[in-house]
């Protein structure tokens, strides 16, 4: 029973918090990643539904894919560490990030937009003034659901080196510590759920703010 105790996050406070910091850096730059190629993805399949589902259901296999297995076949490529790690995660935000792309650009109203071009905006104006934000609580839901996963999986991440949080899982199978292993699940538990939080409170300002210029112009 001592072993499933507390007793070691209370005393590793400092080494917990920079596998946290670490492994919260791996998720964040992998969402980076992901959004830099969901983007392009997202827009053509949403502008052109016949590449719309093929993209979703590549993606979708990509993600069926089992993380270790994912892992293990890019070691040659890639090798061991953080770079590996980086590509599959960022592999797997994909499947969400383009669906909701993909979904939000194609939810708003065709009468908006062409009012929109009535009034003689340009349509780079009429997507970053019209069609972007009224898709992008769609696309938030995408990025929240992504994030959270891409926390999750980033555990196995230890499995390669790469660092973060899965240090403690594997490092406490390997030395038979429960303690190690019940710090890493738990603090792996709360970064999700604060970053989560995170997304969600900004997804709120950005709507707030978004409704108060309106009101502004139309005022």
């Amino acid at each position: 029973m001592n072993g499933l105790s507390l007793d070691y996050l209370r005393d590793n406070p400092g080494y917990v918090l920079q596998l946290t910091w670490d492994h919260l850096q791996l998720s964040l730059l992998a969402i980076l990643l992901g959004i830099v190629v969901a983007v392009p993805l997202g827009v053509a399949g949403a502008r052109y539904p016949g590449l719309g589902l093929p993209i979703i259901g590549i993606l979708g296999a990509v993600y069926t894919i089992p993380s270790i297995a994912f892992l293990a076949f890019l070691i040659p490529i890639l090798g061991l560490g953080r770079d590996n790690a980086l590509v599959v995660l960022a592999a797997y935000s994909l499947s969400f990030l383009v669906r909701n792309i993909i979904t939000g650009l194609r939810g708003v109203d065709a009468g908006v937009i062409e009012a929109a071009r009535g009034m003689g905006l340009s349509p780079i104006q009429v997507f970053r003034q019209v069609t972007f934000p009224l898709a992008l609580p769609v696309m938030v839901a995408g990025l929240r659901t992504a994030v959270v996963v891409t926390i999750s999986t980033a555990t196995v991440a230890g499995w390669i080196g790469a660092g973060g949080l899965g240090r403690l899982l594997f490092d406490g199978v390997r030395l038979r510590r429960p303690g190690m292993i019940l710090a890493g699940a738990i603090a792996i538990t709360l970064l999700a759920v604060l970053v989560d939080l995170g997304i969600r409170w900004l997804a709120r300002y950005l709507a707030a703010n978004r409704a108060a210029r309106a009101a502004v112009q139309s005022s």
